[in-house]
């Protein structure tokens, strides 16, 4: 049996990327980022994140066409970190552990804010409608619902620095990559 792929998911600012990074790096794995493939094509077409995710709002071909990179790329040496990446990967009969780190909002929003700029306000609400828009999308798409995919592992990062989510996420696939079938 192939050993599943490990795919990382979580909201805008729970601080997956990071982890994600930091976790990849433990395990020897091949990192690639959903976000990061997103900006990049953003950047080719020369718009902003927000101008490029309304225009894949109307343009089915962007999300569609990013997902199946990403599900390319599903493979035992490589860590997926993407919204929705290890829900297509289980539609797709590939094995997946399937990873969550997560935050409330609140913390989320200030992470954000603290990043890129901005008020908590106009932060939180460009957040809101970020996520609206992707629940949306891949309901429409895939009829996947994110707050119903259970997870293999959620860790909440609110009181943790990116290496002790990284340390509690590699331990966690270590231990299930080692346990028998």
């Amino acid at each position: 049996m192939t050993e599943p792929v490990v795919t990382l998911t979580g909201p805008p600012g729970s601080g997956k990327t990071t982890a994600g990074r930091l976790t990849a790096e433990r395990l020897k794995l091949k990192f690639v980022s959903a976000g990061e493939l997103f900006r990049a094509e953003a950047a080719l077409r020369g718009m902003d994140l927000p101008t490029f995710s309304q225009y894949a709002e109307r343009h089915e071909e962007v999300d569609r066409a990013l997902d199946e990179k990403m599900l390319a790329q599903a493979k035992p040496d490589h860590l997926l970190e993407g919204r929705i990446t290890g829900a297509l990967c289980r539609r797709r009969g590939i094995g997946t552990i399937y990873l969550v780190v997560t935050a409330p909002e609140e913390v989320r929003v200030a992470r954000i804010a603290g990043r890129d700029g901005g008020t908590m306000d106009a932060v939180r609400a460009a957040t809101r409608q970020r996520e609206r828009s992707e629940a949306e999308r891949y309901s429409r798409y895939y009829h996947i619902d994110l707050t119903r995919e259970p997870a293999d592992l959620t860790v909440d990062s609110t009181s943790l620095i990116a290496g002790q989510v990284a340390d509690r996420l590699s331990l966690f696939v270590r231990r299930r990559r080692e346990a028998p079938p």
